[in-house]
């Protein structure tokens, strides 16, 4: 888990070296760099294989040199295949293996890869410098380029040609609380989709970028329950062992849900040494799991560390998210994030996490509305338009009305998939959805609701939201997390079986669950889950009132791309005053100026 750096404009190691050190926390066992042939390449690395500093990066091979960020889960039976090739190794860790990997099968050497990375590799003898991001988008990967000159980056602080705001990104930004790829918020700066490959043509100056993997369309499995149980089981097992791999100490995230409790439970199985495991608990009981990750804990016999916060622990972090997130990022779950990962930092640098579980398995509470939906689309839509206007008054639904009413006029299954990520309300003054025909191909891979709602999930959400907070969290206190559930062929094989195996009259994720009963009694997981959520809405109005009445301030609210104004003060006032609900838009706004002034695109 690093940080990688390239680039053909014309600076020195210096100056180089500076700009990494805007992000020396993904990498602060060694920085490296190394210039030749008109680029530069510069490494931060965070030493998890292979201590030694014969692993430090960049790393060269004859006429080959590569700079890598990730972990590659499936090296040793890569490397055993080079050796039969006649191949010899000079390090234990993966680094090494990827370059020779690169140098006998090129560019195909990427689908043989079980991990997550992001990567660059330069090659002198067809003058190219090839590219590559793993296929869920765990690891970022930034590309600046114009006119033939690019920079190459794990995060955009180092790229410094030029920032000038993508107001197109701000648009996108102000309906999903983030921006996805292949935007970023500066203007030729861009994000490499995941399952892509990025290949710069050196002697002419042009790039293409090359798919190697997606979402294909479902193939429904023949198996039986119990038949596809086992499997599950067994490639989940498996996905566990390979993530096991370190030459630093390891440990568990922790939480009372299903994901985090089975990726501990066989980890604990499977790890010779006892499991340290790792959670945090609120003081408001409504927000608290901690007491139900310490029995998992108890029953597992992990060696269990648990810290209770208040929000004032939690508010410490928001300069951290506003420092760390690089562009703006309005999940407030990011908040508990980093403040995880701190404490873990103290005694374990590599985590294994239960992200990516509710995607494949069909867990959040998004698809109990897709089920309420379908049925509420065989009423004619002129008929629920009607009725949105009759049916909900505010004193009887309250700060729910107003949302009740737009999802009534909704017009189709799509329009309510949709509306999951980028919500069924804009603050836009002019609402733009063109950038999700990026995504549109989650429409054609399956004639079911559920799972296109999955699929979109995975392919908007999970990259975007859910990956960046992690990677972003973890990296800010030079924590490497993995996750299992995010291992390539449990996503592929989980969308092959029948939605009843995964979500069954209203029972989410039933397949995990009936793996979990083998490690845990059900009636110790089978509750409530409330995710890894704040108090936002009371925060708003209250420990961050004042705050956020001058933060935002009418002078500021102006500097916002096409923002619709009046509106957003109406949400606010309506918020402050708890007449509705609008936390998630107020905060996305908060965090954007914070943002723009922090990055001196507002003056103080």
């Amino acid at each position: 888990m690093c940080g990688i750096y390239v680039s053909n404009f014309t600076f020195t190691e210096k100056e180089i070296k500076t700009k990494l050190k805007t992000i020396e926390f993904r990498g602060p066992d060694y920085t490296g760099v190394i210039q030749k042939d008109k680029l530069s390449f510069g490494h931060l690395r965070l030493s998890i294989l292979d201590l030694e500093e014969r692993s430090n990066q960049p790393m060269v091979f004859d006429n080959y040199t590569i700079v890598f960020n990730g972990e590659i889960y499936n090296f040793s039976e890569i490397k055993k295949e080079l050796v039969t090739l006649g191949y010899s190794f000079n390090t234990t860790g993966d680094s090494e293996v990827l370059l020779k990997g690169y140098v006998e099968w090129g560019q195909a050497v990427v689908p043989k890869l079980n991990g997550m990375f992001a990567f660059a590799i330069y090659d002198k003898i067809n003058n190219i410098l090839f590219c590559s991001r793993d296929r869920l988008g765990v690891k970022p990967f930034y590309y600046y380029w114009k006119d033939g000159m690019f920079e190459i980056c794990s995060q955009l602080k180092p790229i410094s040609e030029n920032k000038t705001i993508n107001k197109e990104a701000v648009n996108i930004y102000l309906d999903c609380s983030y921006i996805p790829s292949p935007y970023s918020i500066y203007n030729d700066v861009y994000k490499l989709p995941p399952g892509n490959n990025f290949i710069i043509d050196l002697n002419d100056k042009t790039f293409k970028i090359e798919e190697y993997w997606n979402l294909k369309p479902v193939t429904p499995s023949n198996l039986s329950y119990e038949e596809a149980v086992e499997k599950v089981h067994d490639l989940f097992k498996d996905a566990v062992r390979i993530r096991l791999q370190s030459d630093v100490p390891f440990g568990s995230f922790l939480s009372g849900g299903i994901d985090s409790a089975l990726v501990t439970s066989i980890a604990a199985g499977i790890s010779k040494e006892k499991i340290r495991t790792f959670s945090i608990g609120f003081e408001d009981p409504k927000y608290d799991e901690s007491k139900v990750a310490a029995t998992y804990a108890d029953i597992l016999g992990t060696e269990h560390k648990e810290t209770i916060c208040n929000s004032k622990n939690i508010l410490e972090m928001l300069p951290n998210l506003i420092e760390v997130y690089d562009e703006p990022f309005a999940d407030s779950s990011a908040l508990p994030s980093l403040l995880l990962n701190k404490i873990t930092k103290q005694d374990v640098t590599v985590v294994l996490s239960g992200d990516g579980g509710d995607e494949s398995f069909l867990g959040y509470n998004h698809f109990d509305w897709v089920k309420k939906f379908s049925i509420l689309n065989y009423i004619p839509f002129f008929l629920r338009h009607l009725a949105s206007f009759v049916f909900f008054p505010k004193f009887i639904f309250k700060n729910r009305a107003e949302s009740l009413k737009r999802i009534f006029r909704v017009k189709s299954n799509h329009g309510f998939i949709e509306g999951i990520f980028i919500g069924y309300n804009s603050i836009n003054l002019n609402r733009n959805l063109n950038w999700l025909s990026n995504y549109k191909n989650y429409k054609y891979l399956s004639l079911n609701n559920y799972q296109k709602t999955a699929d979109l999930n995975i392919k908007l959400w999970l990259e975007n939201d859910s990956n960046t907070k992690v990677d972003r969290a973890s990296m800010a206190f030079s924590v490497e997390v993995r996750s299992p559930f995010l291992d390539y062929r449990i996503i592929e094989f989980a969308r092959t079986l029948p939605i009843t195996y995964r979500y069954l009259h209203g029972k989410k994720k039933r397949i995990l669950r009936d793996i979990l009963k083998k490690y845990i009694p059900e009636e110790v997981f089978d509750q409530p889950k409330s995710g890894f959520s704040v108090p936002l809405g009371e925060w708003i109005r209250q420990d961050l009132r004042k705050e956020m009445l001058e933060v935002l301030s009418d002078e500021n609210l102006k500097m916002v791309h096409n923002l619709n104004i009046l509106k957003f003060k109406k949400m606010l006032n309506d918020h402050m005053e708890e007449k509705a609900d609008y936390k998630s838009y107020i905060w996305r706004v908060y965090i954007l100026i914070k943002w723009m002034k922090g990055n001196n695109f507002i003056n103080d």
